[in-house]
């Protein structure tokens, strides 16, 4: 049995390993029930990270357009 890692287990769900070593994984995810909790891990930080907003704030937005309109006129 291979000792995957973390980054072993990205891979595998970013669908970025071969056929054969997805095969290989699948195995030792049936019988490996720590290496199913670490992929069940990392699969709730991939959703939760894809559900994040990807506008900053407006209170972020709105500084940088104030310190750019001070800039332009004053020289801040």
């Amino acid at each position: 049995m291979n000792n995957y890692t973390p980054e072993d287990l990205l891979q595998y769900l970013y669908n970025e390993v071969d056929s054969v070593t997805r095969l290989d994984m699948e195995e030792a995810l049936e019988n490996d029930w720590t290496l199913r909790e670490k992929l069940g891990v990392l699969k709730a930080s991939h959703q939760r990270l894809n559900s994040l907003m990807e506008q900053p704030r407006t209170e972020a937005v709105l500084n940088v357009l104030k310190y750019a309109t001070c800039t332009q006129k004053m020289g801040c």
